[in-house]
């Protein structure tokens, strides 16, 4: 039996890890104050480089916000959707996450999306993705900048409409890494114009599901397009990652 070395936990990872903590279980909601420095001190009984690194930590992930010379100690901050998008972009980048992850995450959040679009969707929403439609097929003789923007905007409304903000954040993030996969298959297609008509169909096929409120069908139609337009990016040994979804 082996084991690998464990690595030393630095005292401000503590602190920050008892005030996450606090924070996520509701003992201390936003617009509360944290104690001082000096309480901090004397509460977590460490120096006060401990205490002012674990504020930078927890200020440069948006939990507080520390005015220079405020006596009132910082302000816990309510959760953002921002810092949340600024997160998950960051993740979605890194050198451990790779495009095979990406696209099943991706159509994991299309799937869900559509499926509750479906069923939760308004004639507002109906008609923002009639919209969006539209400018799609306006689009189509304008160039491929016209058309990933209206493609987009379809999208976004799909997720508007389940009603959950974290589909929106997610898929607004993962939607725009994926997104450069778009551009190299336009660039190499021979009929770009006929490529951005295959899409338009699709879509067209999407919103039929979605106004039928056909919510299996429309996630269907989403995770077989996202397969069949991205898995050829992909090492064929971790396309089996993304094919239980089509079931």
């Amino acid at each position: 039996m082996e084991f690998e070395p464990v690595a030393p936990v630095r005292a401000y990872q503590r602190v920050v890890e008892q005030i996450e903590e606090a924070v996520f279980s509701g003992r201390i909601k936003p617009g509360d104050r944290l104690p001082s420095e000096r309480e901090l001190m004397v509460q977590f009984d460490v120096g006060r480089s401990t205490v002012r690194e674990a504020l930078r930590v927890l200020q440069a992930a948006e939990m507080i916000r520390s005015r220079p010379g405020d006596p009132r100690g910082p302000e816990v901050l309510a959760a953002s959707p921002a810092a949340l998008h600024r997160s998950m972009h960051r993740l979605a980048r890194a050198d451990h996450i790779g495009l095979s992850e990406l696209l099943q995450f991706r159509m994991v959040l299309d799937g869900s999306a559509h499926l509750l679009a479906a069923q939760l969707r308004t004639e507002d929403h109906l008609a923002e993705l009639d919209a969006a439609l539209e400018a799609m097929r306006a689009a189509v003789s304008q160039g491929f900048d016209e058309f990933s923007h209206a493609d987009v905007a379809f999208h976004e409304a799909i997720a508007r409409a389940t009603g959950n903000p974290l589909l929106v954040i997610s898929g607004e993030v993962v939607r725009g890494v994926v997104l450069e996969l778009i551009e190299d298959k336009l660039e190499h297609a021979d009929d770009r114009t006929a490529l951005m008509r295959n899409w338009l169909t699709h879509h067209e096929e999407v919103l039929g599901a979605i106004r039928d409120a056909d919510g299996e069908l429309a996630s269907r139609l989403a995770k077989q397009a996202l397969y069949d337009n991205y898995a050829e990016y992909i090492p064929e040994e971790q396309r089996r990652l993304l094919r239980p979804l089509l079931a």
